[in-house]
């Protein structure tokens, strides 16, 4: 019953509008799907991500050679397979693959396909999918990064840093951490419209207002954790994901910021 029957794939459309896998996974009497988008930028050491450069039908962002993969190799390799052993799938996957970033495959496929899996296993066993991960009773969900500015390849703006964050570190519990956020945005968001800027939000939800500074997004920030009641570095801190690949210019050999 918990064998694998066969893996399909297919190309979907991420929230961003691009193509991207969606893996479904089969047993007898059950199946389980799992998709992966990527982000806007990637770093020189991630996992590769297998698109169809050539395919000019969707600008070389298809993953129709991805899909295929699955649809063939990945299926035929864990057919037979048991769901739930997830080290066994996960180390077949790699192995077929043989490449340190997963370049044969594209780690597009090879994760969705894996996530499927997973899924079908808490599925099979009627669990939700967090208790399959360990076998503590004392659950505690982690505490949020809130993504509230964007910039870099996140947005439309002049900021070089891809994403400003915060984070509440007064918070006792996952409520409160989410109730500290809410208050940070929603005054960071008064702030921003007091100074005749737009609100519209960038690729990853925070707001992309069109300013170039990255002092004056930090200096939005602390006012906004300031006017919500809270001491910057000791109720709320600061985070940032600079996204430095973004930065580098080849030709100059240099990070240019």
């Amino acid at each position: 019953m918990s064998k694998i029957l066969k893996v399909k794939a297919r190309q979907v459309f991420d929230s961003r509008g691009n193509p991207t896998v969606e893996a479904e996974v089969y047993i007898k009497n059950n199946n389980a799907s799992a998709i992966c988008p990527s982000g806007a930028s990637t770093g020189t050491f991630e996992a590769f991500e297998k698109r169809d450069k050539n395919n000019k039908r969707y600008l070389g962002k298809s993953v129709l050679s991805a899909v295929n993969l699955v649809n063939t190799k990945i299926s035929k390799k864990l057919k037979g397979q048991s769901i739930h052993n997830q080290e066994r799938i996960d180390a077949l996957l790699i192995n077929l693959d043989g490449t340190r970033q997963k370049t044969n495959l594209g780690a597009n496929a090879m994760l969705a396909v894996s996530m499927a899996v997973k899924k079908l296993s808490a599925k099979a066993k009627k669990l939700p999918l967090y208790k399959t991960f360990s076998q503590k009773n004392n659950f505690q969900l982690p505490y949020p990064l809130m993504n509230i500015i964007n910039g870099g390849a996140h947005a439309n703006n002049g900021l070089r840093i891809q994403e400003f964050m915060i984070r509440p570190d007064r918070a006792k519990s996952f409520s409160e951490a989410m109730r500290i956020c809410f208050v940070v945005i929603k005054n960071l968001s008064k702030l921003i419209k007091d100074k005749g800027l737009s609100t519209s939000v960038g690729d990853e939800g925070g707001f992309a207002p069109m300013i170039s500074s990255n002092n004056q997004a930090l200096d939005l920030i602390v006012s906004a954790i300031k006017k919500s009641g809270f001491v910057n570095g000791k109720d709320v801190s600061i985070c940032l994901d600079v996204a430095a690949n973004e930065l580098y210019k080849k030709k100059k050999i240099l990070y240019s910021f």
